[in-house]
C-alpha cells in the first residue's frame, strides 16, 4: 500500500511540474518597466497603469529614421497581422526616440505608410529626449542616444515582450529574421498563465 501511495504521489508531482513548465517563459529577463504616462498618435494618454493586466510588445523607433525603423515597423505590422490571425489579444507600443520632432501628427503620418491598425497599437511621444533615454535604459536595458548635430538617433532594434504585471520577459530581433511564431507562442504562454 505504501508503494502504491508513493507511486501515485510521484505521478501527481510529475503532472504538476510538467504543467508548470508549460506556463513559463524560458530564461525570462524580468526587467521592471518604470511607471510612465505618455501621449499616443491620437493625443490620448497611454500609461503603464493603463496597460496593466495586458500583454504587450514594445519597440523604439522614430519617424525620421533612415535605417532600421522602416523594417522594424514593417515587421511589427506583420506581427500584428499574425496576432490577429491567431486571435492573440496583445497590445503593441512603439516609443519614439526622437520625441521633440515626433509629434502625434507626425507619428500618425509615419504609421500610414504601413499596413497596420491603431486598434491595438500606440505610437508614443510627449516626453523629453533625456526622459526617453533614461526610461529605455532603466526599463528595457536599451541604449537610446541622440548625438549632437545629428538627426539620426542611436537606439536598440529589439522587440520586447512585457507581461501583465509590467515586466519585460523577453526580447527578439526586430530588424531581420523576426521570430513571429516564437513571439506569438510566448504571448499565448503569458495569456494562459
Amino acid at each position: 500500500m505504501k508503494n502504491v501511495f508513493t507511486i501515485f504521489f510521484a505521478g501527481v508531482l510529475i503532472v504538476i511540474l510538467c504543467a508548470c513548465g508549460n506556463s513559463k517563459i524560458k530564461d525570462p529577463l524580468n526587467y521592471d518597466v518604470e511607471s510612465f504616462s505618455f501621449q499616443n498618435q491620437e493625443k490620448k494618454t497611454v500609461s503603464l497603469e493603463s496597460l496593466k493586466g495586458e500583454v504587450w510588445v514594445a519597440d523604439f523607433i522614430f519617424t525620421n529614421c533612415e535605417t532600421v525603423c522602416p523594417p522594424m515597423t514593417s515587421h511589427m505590422a506583420e506581427l500584428q497581422k499574425q496576432m490577429k490571425q491567431e486571435n492573440v489579444q496583445a497590445r503593441i507600443v512603439s516609443f519614439s526616440v526622437d520625441p521633440e520632432n515626433d509629434t502625434p501628427e507626425k507619428l500618425k503620418k509615419f504609421a500610414a505608410n504601413y499596413p497596420l491598425t491603431f486598434e491595438n497599437w500606440d505610437f508614443l511621444t510627449g516626453y523629453s529626449q533625456a526622459e526617453i533615454e533614461k526610461f529605455a535604459l532603466k526599463s528595457f536595458k536599451a541604449i537610446v542616444k541622440k548625438p549632437e548635430n545629428d538627426d539620426q538617433v542611436i537606439h536598440q532594434t529589439s522587440f520586447y515582450l512585457i507581461d501583465q504585471e509590467g515586466k519585460v520577459v523577453k526580447d527578439y530581433d526586430g530588424v531581420k529574421d523576426t521570430p513571429y511564431t516564437d513571439i506569438i507562442a510566448d504571448i499565448k504562454t503569458l495569456e494562459n498563465r
